[in-house]
């Protein structure tokens, strides 16, 4: 009895898993892998939100990069030709000024130096920087 109920449990799980993960419309996100594998559909609407409140500080607010903070990311080669998971690993770790390809000489810290940002809200910036062309 308690291995069907266990296996009813995981019917369910997955059920669930696939009824979130598909079929709605997002506002032109991205998809982008969490630290634990998952799959995140990024939102660019609150992704704007996020850049404008953590990011914009360094990459100004029209996400054009400020002169010896942050480097350009709106109609950047380097955004258009890294992977969501890449863009979503370097802002989850941070860069700091001693790495080769930092080209400000100013250490970028993890999740911009707002610890309050989790995976979702990455993936949404991820899919904003994008969006920008």
């Amino acid at each position: 009895m308690k291995r069907s109920t266990i296996a009813i449990l995981i019917a369910v799980l997955a059920l669930a898993v696939a009824a979130c993960g598909g079929g709605g419309e997002s506002d032109g996100g991205t998809t982008a892998p969490a630290g634990g594998g998952v799959a995140l559909t990024g939102d660019v609407a609150n992704g704007e939100k996020v850049f404008a409140g953590t990011c914009s500080a360094c990459h100004g607010a029209d996400a054009m990069g400020i002169d010896g903070l942050g480097k350009q990311l709106a109609g950047s080669d380097y955004v258009a030709n890294t992977s969501d998971a890449d863009l979503m690993a370097l802002i989850l770790t941070g860069r700091p000024s001693s790495h080769p390809d930092n080209a400000t000489g100013v250490d970028m810290p993890p999740k911009g130096g707002n610890p309050s940002l989790n995976d979702q809200s990455i993936a949404d910036v991820v899919a904003y920087i994008k969006s920008l062309g």
